[in-house]
């Protein structure tokens, strides 16, 4: 890309003209810091333009740069940072404008300047700002420190870009359609800009935020989260604000935030936050890009070429006859030359109409394509806010009912938490009781365990027999069961002898039939089977008589096994009982235990009670016994008399202290009927009973303290009210101490001395002026004025009695009139300049805290310190009128030294009391305090120098009137010198008198300042 071309576009973008700046000049100025890797040129071009001369031109300047920092190449960051202080400058030049584009120049350039330091110290974040979560993390190290610091100073970034978006909303008339003016899209056009700066910022704000609140405590982060609501509003309604106006809606789609800010103290919030995103139609184009090729234009083209073609085909020429016209109907050339011109008119009259025609279509239809697209931006918006507030809704319904939920079951924990802290309360205080308790039970359990182990082991022993007789049963019927079957197992193969013996006998008698011959031999076996089937018979009835044995052995373990059981179930049914007996008489005995303990835990509270009653009864007593000490009373007496108008004044101090015993006998009442209600609530009774006897004590002193420095009427009644309330109070505390009467106890007649002392109290406050507060304004500037008037007039005064002494005096007179009246002369000179600093200070301190308000306002608004400015005043000005008095009488001869030096030290006090006044309110760091200051001090050394004269020239009258002793006897000596005594006695007593006398004159003036300086005021005004 041509430098010469780069510079071109910088110089067209930035021109003075109140245009927005186009969109091709300012990228091809970012295309070119591309090219050559850095902003070189752009500097060089734009140091030569008087941007400090012309607040468009700075203003277009600022737009540029702005999108440089966020488009442009990395490296314009580092070759604009030595301009950085040119830009503060010039910032502070702007500021002082405060109409046209002179404000928004200085704040544009405190954007510019606290991006760039924003970039410089996180390199990591680009100009555009758009970075992933994943870099978003990265930046801060996975360091909590380094994202606290990062998170301050996105704030800090964010509010010079909120500071911008309202200065230039300020400057513009909103009831007109600025929007669409010129100068109105010069003042917008920055914003795209600023807007596409406060959606990432937001951004990371919130999850940066998220991110610290789960590391670190929520009372940390307070001031994080009031600062970030505080924004939220504000780039809320700024958002608003902008998505209505007619010209963003053609550039950018502006994203809306959600109703409510984002719940910072739930970490599941984080899941429901939406990054706004900043969307630039891509069709969109501003109004300062480059202009829409001519749809006439294309058309007139198109046309020429179709004339081209017709002309190709019928030919071009006019002169010749395409048509043969003169060969027809016998027409002569004019009249076809005046058709062909007329057909040719015809036909560009239809060529204009139909170019129009296109040229309208053609800008219906780019004014439709832009309204559709708005359309379409609008409907996805409201589809999306839709949307939005779908989810937010059903949000907030689920989190409504998980928060009715929570709140019921924190009423439940809460109730369940007050029983529980009320029975952990009880328990503790009867646990220690219960420890002496719990070791004498734990011999009589170990005992119970001992029995029970005896029991445990016989019931064991029982089991085990019972366990061996049922072993033994089994084996009997095990046993019985074979015996049964080998019996019938013997008598089936008895049964089958039998049969085999019959079958035999059968085959017998047959073969006794075929062979009778044998029967001898037979008759001999059937006698040998015949004695066998009797030994078998003999067998099977031993067999049964076997059996018949173990039933009966059967039948005796059972009932061995039925009285070993009934044993067993009686020894359980006496072992149960008698660890019946044992529960019954342990339960006897704690029951009896606590009654005891609690009977001695109510005689210990009572004596607790007891002895803080009688320790506040002694601190009662002792108060009253105060109040007629002669020490007691001689040192109120004295405070009260020397007391400064900045103290507090001592009718004050008592309604303050009388309204504290109020409250503390109040909360003394209810602690009193907890404690008869139930008296282990003793714990919120005694420290009652302190601070009553200490808050009673004090109000007894402040109102004997009080009386002092009062008229004799009204003190007389405040300190019989005091003696009365003091009595009550012993009374009250004495029933206290005594059980028959403690129920009886009322301290009623103690708040109704309270009340009667607090009503005294009020009559003895001092009144302020009566001055409407909207004159105090006026009244101020008189009073100044005023006083520079009497400083102007005494100065001209002691000039005057300068020139008189000068022409009349000589000698020594001569001398020390003209040294004193030269030191009064420097001294109004010293008070006429802090006089005028004052004036200064008190202009700069109106001017700074008044804000849209007028200077009358600001006085109503502060009236107390603007009444102590118009005090000091008059007192300054009659301190220089009284001095100049003085001087003039000490000139004359008739005055004397003294009241000259009381009148120079009244004017210094006075002086520093107008100093004091005028220095509530400023800065500390104001130029004009620091002349105040200095002119305190000429002051200051002025009067010195005032007193020194006076001093010194009394000296010299003195030792020019030096007694003459050569001529006196020494009986004239004596006689001078008891004259002399005489003198000094008589002086001393009227020092003292004197001394008195101030005294009185001290306390008055005290009363006085505070009607006229209003001191009676509560603190909050």
């Amino acid at each position: 890309m041509e430098l010469g071309k780069v510079t071109v576009s910088i110089n067209k973008a930035i021109n003075a003209q109140e245009v927005a700046v186009k969109e091709k000049h300012a990228r091809t100025c970012i295309l070119g810091t591309h090219h050559e890797k850095g902003a070189q040129t752009f500097w060089s071009v734009v140091n030569r333009l008087p941007l400090s001369g012309n607040a468009v031109l700075c203003w277009k300047f600022c737009h540029v740069f702005h999108k440089l920092l966020r488009d442009g190449h990395s490296n314009v960051l580092k070759d604009s940072m030595r301009y950085k202080n040119e830009l503060s400058d010039m910032s502070r030049m702007w500021g002082h404008l405060s109409e046209g584009y002179g404000q928004l120049c200085s704040i544009y350039l405190k954007l510019l300047r606290t991006k760039m330091e924003f970039h410089s110290k996180n390199p990591r974040f680009p100009g555009n700002l758009q970075m992933s979560d994943r870099q978003l993390e990265e930046a801060g190290e996975n360091d909590v420190n380094n994202f606290f610091q990062l998170t301050v100073e996105m704030f800090d970034y964010l509010e010079c870009e909120l500071n911008l978006f309202q200065t230039v909303f300020s400057s513009l008339d909103m009831s007109r359609s600025v929007s669409v003016t010129a100068a109105g899209q010069c003042r917008l056009a920055p914003l795209i800009q600023v807007i596409l700066d406060c959606s990432h910022l937001y951004d990371y704000t919130v999850k940066l935020l998220f991110k610290l609140h789960s590391c670190l405590p929520a009372d940390t982060l307070q001031g994080h989260r009031d600062r970030f609501l505080e924004q939220f509003r504000k780039l809320k309604d700024l958002f608003y604000r902008s998505s209505n106006l007619q010209y963003f809606k053609r550039l950018i789609q502006i994203p809306q935030l959600p109703e409510n800010p984002p719940n910072f103290l739930r970490a599941s919030a984080l899941s429901e936050h939406i990054s706004p995103v900043v969307v630039i139609p891509a069709e969109a184009s501003s109004p300062d890009s480059e202009p829409i090729t001519d749809l006439v234009e294309m058309d007139t083209a198109s046309q020429s070429l179709f004339d081209n073609k017709f002309d190709d085909i019928f030919g071009s020429s006019f002169s010749s006859d395409p048509f043969n016209f003169n060969s027809q109907n016998g027409m002569n050339k004019d009249d076809k030359d005046r058709l062909i011109e007329r057909l040719y008119g015809e036909i560009a009259a239809l060529k204009e109409e139909l170019e129009n025609f296109k040229a309208e279509s053609a800008r219906g239809m780019v004014q439709l394509r832009g309204r559709t697209s708005e359309l379409e931006a609008e409907l996805a918006e409201q589809r999306h806010l839709k949307q939005q507030a779908q989810d937010e809704s059903e949000f907030l319904r689920a989190e409504l009912e998980e928060l009715k939920k929570q709140r019921e079951d924190t009423e439940k924990a809460q109730r369940s938490l007050t029983e529980i802290e009320r029975r952990a309360q009880a328990n503790e205080q009867r646990y220690s009781k219960l420890k002496e308790k719990y070791s004498e039970l734990v011999q009589n359990h170990a005992d119970l365990l001992r029995k029970n182990a005896e029991v445990t082991k016989q019931v064991t022993a029982a089991r085990q027999a019972q366990g061996d007789v049922e072993r033994e049963k089994k084996e009997l019927e095990d046993s019985f069961q074979r015996v049964s079957e080998q019996a019938q197992r013997k008598s089936q193969e008895q049964a089958e002898v039998l049969d085999t013996l019959k079958r035999e006998l059968a085959a017998s008698r047959q073969e006794m039939q075929v062979l009778q011959g044998t029967l001898e031999s037979s008759t001999q076996v059937g006698a040998e089977q015949s004695t066998r089937i009797a030994g078998l018979e003999q067998e099977r009835d031993s067999l049964s008589q076997a059996a018949e044995q173990h039933r009966e052995e059967m039948a005796a373990l059972r009932a061995e096994l039925q009285q070993l059981q009934d044993t067993l179930s009686h020894e359980q049914e006496s072992s149960k009982m008698e660890l019946e007996t044992l529960q019954t008489q342990l339960k006897d005995k704690q029951e009896s235990r606590e009654r005891a303990l609690q009977q001695r835990l109510d005689e210990e509270q009572f004596a607790l009670l007891q002895g803080t009653a009688r320790e506040a009864e002694r601190m009662v007593q002792d108060a009253l016994s105060r109040l007629e000490d002669p020490a007691h009373i001689s040192c109120t007496g004295s405070a009260g008399t020397h007391l400064s108008p900045a103290c507090c004044l001592p009718a004050d101090c008592l309604l303050s202290r009388t309204l504290a015993a109020s409250e503390c006998v109040e909360r003394l009442q209810d602690a009193h009927s907890k404690y008869l209600s139930n008296h282990g609530a003793v714990g919120s009774l005694l420290p009652c009973l302190a601070l009553f006897a200490h808050l009673v004590s004090d109000t007894l002193l402040q109102g004997s303290a009080t009386s002092h420095v009062a008229p004799m009427e009204p003190a007389d009644r405040l300190l019989e009210m005091c003696k009365q309330c003091g009595s009550e109070a012993v009374s009250y505390l004495s029933t206290l101490q005594d059980p028959g009467t403690v129920e009886g106890a009322d301290c009623s007649l103690v708040m109704t001395c309270l009340g009667q002392i607090s009503a005294i109290g009020e009559e003895l406050r001092p009144r302020g002026l009566d001055i409407k507060q909207e004159e105090l304004g006026d009244l101020v500037d008189k009073e100044m004025a005023a006083t520079a008037a009497a400083i102007e007039t005494a100065a001209a005064r002691i000039e005057e009695m300068l020139s008189k002494a000068r022409a009349g005096d000589t000698g020594v007179k001569l001398e020390v009139n003209e040294r004193i009246l030269g030191s009064c002369t420097g001294l109004m000179q010293a008070i006429h300049i802090l006089v005028l600093a004052s004036k200064d200070l008190q202009r700069e301190i109106v001017e700074s805290g008044r804000g849209a308000a007028s200077p009358k306002e600001f006085y109503a608004k502060n009236s107390r310190w603007t009444e102590g400015l118009i005090s000091a005043s008059k007192a300054v000005g009659w301190g220089a009128t009284v001095l100049v008095d003085a001087a003039d009488l000490v000139v004359q001869g008739k005055g004397t030294f003294e009241e000259l030096m009381v009148c120079s030290r009244e004017i210094a006090a006075s002086t520093a009391q107008l100093v004091a006044a005028s220095k509530v309110k400023a800065d500390k760091d104001s130029a004009n305090l620091c002349k105040l200051q200095q002119a305190s001090r000429g002051v200051n050394q002025a009067t010195a120098s005032v007193v020194a004269s006076t001093k010194a020239g009394k000296s010299q009258v003195e030792e020019k009137d030096s007694m003459d002793f050569s001529s006196m006897t020494l009986t004239q000596i004596k006689r001078q010198e008891m004259d002399s005594q005489v003198r000094v006695l008589e002086l001393e007593n009227q020092l003292q008198k004197e001394r008195q006398k101030l005294g009185e004159l001290r306390k008055k003036h005290y009363e006085l300042a505070g009607v006229a300086e209003g001191w009676e005021e509560d603190a909050a005004d």
